[in-house]
């Protein structure tokens, strides 16, 4: 009997000590920290979603990073733009659900016919050269991105928020993969598609945390990495902070090819875009700047105009420069954010919401391999389309109240329409009647939402 008890303990501690571990691991790779021996993958779809998997820690460092911001007297991360931040990092992994890694395939094809060297897979030197391989390829994606008005289309996503926080991090344009694949493929000549794909996920896991007004300074390494300080400069609306600090995890590309700028106490920067749009909506902020550049391709008459238009800096006109007039520039000093406030039943009302969303996104990544392209294409769009009325709730849109009565009667039908009864789908069921006929009442202005500026 003695012996049982202490086999079955040793079994839980054993359990308790591989939970910490790998608990452990998912920290350190927020930080880059890994064992090349233990991340050595042959083929890509060996490689772990290794992304998806840090949501949770993505959650926990922005309550962490909120405690310590409001501990230091400041406001800390705002719920509505908290929730847009994480909404666009879901839209961003439904597009990689739906498809299905097609971006990377020209990649491996070029690494299958056209690669020069043969590097082992399994040898940490090639997980080295990869590193900076990708790290050095993302400067130039990231560059490219901010110089390139189509390629801003759609990265201008990231630079959103009015806010400097962990969940920006997270904000990005649902076809950001397809807008900066092409900057990679020169590495198919040499370096292993696994190991690609392993440190792509790697550099904006790391990428994640140095979003943040929480951390000041790094010391030394502030000339080596890429640090908060200096992605505060990147994300400015300032003046100063244009155009510069494009690197991911590395720094040393900015010093090297001329776009390092550091950050300064004597100038408080202003964060996003220089005509930012007040919005929560997701769907809205993933589009609306490719509405601006069709419109300005149109706008001219001149064909080498409208391509410069496209392919030349959001900035440029004609007659200026490829990155337009510096001199033209508009310069934020100062502004008012963009907010709404809510009653706190309509913010519980919103959060509680999301979970349930939140959680049937996790579902559908966790089954999706197995589902028909359509059946996934289906649920995607339920989460898409969740995301976005809520982001219209917290806009206070006049048509939130009604596309959530939609959206709740829809759900409450399809619940009881393609599942078994259970106690779970039972409670959901009634979940979305009363959040409908609750909603109804507001169309109705039985209820009202009041919607007031902050101070």
């Amino acid at each position: 009997m003695a012996s049982e008890v202490l086999y079955r303990n040793s079994t839980v501690n054993k359990e308790l000590s591989d939970v910490l571990v790998t608990h452990l691991k998912g920290v350190g790779r927020m930080f880059y920290i890994h064992s090349p021996e233990e991340t050595l993958y042959e083929k890509p779809e060996d490689v772990p979603n290794f992304f998806r998997q840090s949501f949770p820690y993505f959650i926990i460092f922005m309550i962490i990073e909120h405690i310590v911001l409001r501990l230091e007297g400041k406001k800390g991360i705002r719920l509505n733009d908290g929730v847009t931040s994480i909404s666009h990092g879901i839209f961003q992994e439904c597009g990689r659900l739906i498809w299905r890694g097609a971006e990377s395939y020209l990649y491996t094809w070029i690494y299958s016919n056209y690669r020069m060297v043969d590097l082992p897979w399994d040898n940490t030197l090639t997980w080295y050269a990869a590193a900076l391989g990708v790290d050095f390829c993302y400067y130039w994606m990231h560059r490219a991105c901010h110089e390139v008005h189509i390629l801003w289309a759609q990265h201008q996503v990231h630079h959103t928020s009015e806010d400097f926080n962990m969940g920006v991090g997270i904000r990005q344009s649902v076809l950001q993969g397809w807008c900066g694949f092409a900057f990679y493929l020169p590495l198919a000549l040499a370096i292993p598609p696994a190991q690609f794909v392993m440190h792509h996920q790697f550099s904006y896991l790391y990428m994640f945390w140095i979003h943040t007004e929480a951390i000041k300074s790094l010391g030394p390494l502030e000339y080596i990495l890429n640090t908060p300080s200096h992605h505060r400069v990147h994300h400015g609306s300032n003046k100063y902070c244009l155009d510069v600090n494009y690197g991911g995890v590395l720094i040393i590309w900015d010093r090297l090819f001329g776009t390092f700028r550091p950050e300064t106490d004597k100038i408080e920067i202003v964060y996003g875009l220089i005509y930012n749009q007040p919005s929560f909506n997701p769907f809205y902020l993933q589009i609306f700047y490719t509405g601006y550049v069709i419109e300005k391709f149109r706008s001219f008459e001149n064909w080498e105009h409208k391509i410069k238009a496209i392919v030349w800096g959001p900035s440029w006109q004609p007659g200026t420069a490829r990155l337009g007039d510096d001199d033209l520039k508009e310069d934020i000093e100062s502004r008012e954010k963009y907010d709404v406030t809510l009653p706190t039943w309509c913010n519980g009302y919103i959060v509680v919401h999301y979970a349930v969303v939140f959680y049937g996104f996790f579902e559908l990544a966790s089954r999706y391999m197995g589902m028909t392209p359509l059946s996934v294409l289906i649920f995607v769009f339920y989460v898409m389309a969740s995301l976005t009325v809520i982001g219209m709730l917290f806009d206070n849109s006049r048509y939130a109240p009604v596309l959530e009565v939609l959206r709740c009667s829809a759900l409450a039908f399809l619940t009881r329409s393609i599942s078994s009864p259970t106690p779970v789908t039972t409670l959901l069921q009634i979940f979305y009647v009363a959040s409908a006929m609750f909603w109804c009442l507001n169309t109705m202005k039985l209820l009202e939402i009041k919607r007031t500026k902050l101070e």
